[in-house]
């Protein structure tokens, strides 16, 4: 049986596996993939890292550590102005939507403006970080949902918070259910049936359900989710949608995830970061290749400097006593 903490760490350490398998493929096309490398079922560099995707995770979990439900948007932007407005350098690779946070921060302005003043509100970075969320919310996607607007108006607004809350309550309940669809049907009441998120995500899900073969699930997906016309791969229900239909091809099976993830190309690590934390969370860590844990579990830094040095199964172990806490305190 599958252990609360390696459920918890399986979120942690598959949503930063994820990021660092999919880092290579990121921007690529599915063709593109397929020429280059064939199909990706290993690190393709020498030294894999995660990237933003997971550092600004780690930031998530800490934000959560110090002031748990009870977190506002006022400590999310001190958090962020403390690790990131006041950093000197480094932000290798950080998205629009962060900066332009971080620049609103260092203007004076505070959560939602920092958010909705931002022309990638609608960006899949929050989502790409709201897995810790989920964990603090074990169980209770509703809950989720509802602490993942708050952590990610910092950085976004409408779109941008419904991805946010789709994979905090995806994580949510694959923290505690015994079945990946039980994990879909939590992520897909978190958005608005009728918004952008929503409606896309459906339609990815339905496709990844009428698939049994996962490379002719990445072309389909491919295909009809991917938004061509805009010039960055970085759409929040776009990434959103492509992480569920990927999760729901592979029916949750972790290895299988993530592969599908980096392999469909578009924001690649972030597809597979999002789509690992849930098959993560719903199967555990051991379900993470340990040759892959083993070399992603030390966070480099190369975006946010604070977070160098983190180890991700001591950040797993912090938050599942919270966890402990408040099933004591029940």
């Amino acid at each position: 049986m599958t252990s609360s903490f390696e459920r918890v760490y399986g979120a942690l350490i598959g949503q930063a596996v994820g990021d660092a398998l999919g880092a290579p493929t990121e921007g690529l096309t599915r063709a593109q993939i397929v020429e280059r490398y064939g199909w990706v079922s290993d690190f393709v560099d020498d030294d894999p890292a995660g990237t933003d995707d997971t550092e600004y995770a780690v930031l998530t979990a800490r934000v959560l550590l110090d002031h748990g439900a009870q977190l506002t948007p006022a400590q999310v932007a001190a958090t962020w102005t403390e690790n990131l407005v006041n950093q000197v350098g480094g932000f290798y690779g950080g998205g629009f939507s962060e900066m332009t946070a971080i620049n609103n921060l260092r203007a004076g302005l505070a959560p939602p403006v920092t958010g909705s003043d931002n022309h990638e509100m609608w960006s899949d970075g929050a989502a790409m970080r709201i897995a810790p969320v989920g964990i603090l919310c074990a169980g209770d996607p509703g809950e989720a949902a509802r602490l993942a607007a708050i952590e990610a108006q910092v950085s976004h607004a409408k779109d941008g918070i419904y991805c946010a809350q789709v994979i905090a309550a995806g994580v949510a309940a694959a923290l505690t259910a015994d079945s990946w669809q039980k994990v879909v049907d939590a992520a897909l009441g978190a958005a608005p049936a009728d918004s952008w998120t929503g409606r896309t995500i459906r339609r990815a899900v339905d496709i990844g359900a009428s698939n049994e073969d996962l490379s002719a699930a990445l072309d389909e997906l491919y295909e009809r989710i991917s938004i061509f016309h805009y010039p960055f791969a970085d759409v929040g229900p776009e990434a959103t949608a492509l992480a569920m239909g990927v999760f729901v091809a592979a029916r949750g099976e972790y290895v299988p995830t993530v592969l599908g993830g980096t392999n469909v190309g578009r924001d690649a690590d972030t597809i597979a970061a999002m789509a690992g934390s849930m098959a993560g969370a719903l199967h555990g860590s051991q379900a993470v290749p340990e040759k892959w844990r083993q070399r992603i579990n030390v966070v480099r830094g190369h975006c946010i400097a604070s977070t160098a040095g983190t180890d991700l199964a001591a950040l797993a172990r912090d938050l599942h006593a919270v966890l402990l806490a408040k099933e004591a305190g029940a």
